[in-house]
């Protein structure tokens, strides 16, 4: 809208609210500056558009970094501290299979537990991942997002989910930094840690065990078949 002409001045809380870094507020701020439209900072008291503002506005920059930065290392700490005693968060929304409960621990969601059982249940009895989508899409049961539509890594995500047998792992993935909030599967850059009996299973210990031997089986199938085909030249 700024480009097109439609914007004459931008009103905003703060500087700290405007940009993550003070290397992309700099950056915006100049691009605007540019087009000769004025951002005003209410809690600074700060046009951008006038001669001096971006010496104050590289100051204030800094220290909404610096703070924030101290926040994302209090933050990280309080997280680390937390997987050390074995405390589990659960992503309620958008994980199918369980609600909070009264108690604040997880608690089985009887209505989409059964979608739970059916995949791994026809995932045992040979269906592969799209057939399975397939039958889900048929019996409208509803991706953990809410959507009719599944796909294969939405199903093989559930099948390989250890929190359905009840355990967990603490530390998947981790934030890069508080800046880009970039965030990246652990590899070993982060400790990880393995909560046994955490919350009620939907699946028993025994048939999630079938069910990461198949999908070993079936990913190694593909491999020989890959490797034994010839091309036709």
């Amino acid at each position: 809208y700024c480009k097109r002409g439609k914007v004459d001045l931008i009103l905003t809380k703060s500087i700290s609210r405007f940009a993550r870094n003070t290397l992309d507020c700099l950056k915006y701020i100049r691009m605007l500056r540019s087009l000769g439209i004025d951002v005003f900072f209410e809690e600074q008291g700060i046009h951008s558009i006038k001669p001096d503002a971006e010496f104050y506005i590289t100051i204030y920059c800094g220290i909404a970094q610096s703070e924030s930065e101290n926040i994302s290392a209090n933050v990280k700490f309080g997280k680390a501290q937390s997987a050390k005693e074995g405390k589990v968060s659960f992503n309620y929304k958008y994980f199918l299979g369980y609600k909070k409960g009264e108690d604040g621990h997880p608690e089985i969601a009887e209505n989409e537990a059964e979608t739970i059982r059916y995949i791994y249940n026809r995932f045992l009895a040979g269906d592969s991942l799209q057939t399975i989508c397939k039958g889900l899409e048929n019996q409208k049961m509803l991706t953990p997002y809410g959507k009719e539509k599944w796909t294969s890594g939405t199903v093989q995500s559930i099948l390989t989910n250890e929190k359905y047998k009840g355990d967990a792992i603490i530390n998947k993935t981790f934030t890069v930094d508080c800046l880009t909030k970039e965030i990246r599967k652990n590899n070993g850059e982060r400790p990880k840690y393995y909560v046994e009996n955490n919350h009620h299973a939907i699946i028993d210990a025994e048939t999630f065990g079938r069910v990461q031997e198949e999908l070993a089986r079936r990913v190694g199938k593909k491999k020989v078949k890959e490797i034994g085909t010839k091309t036709e030249q």
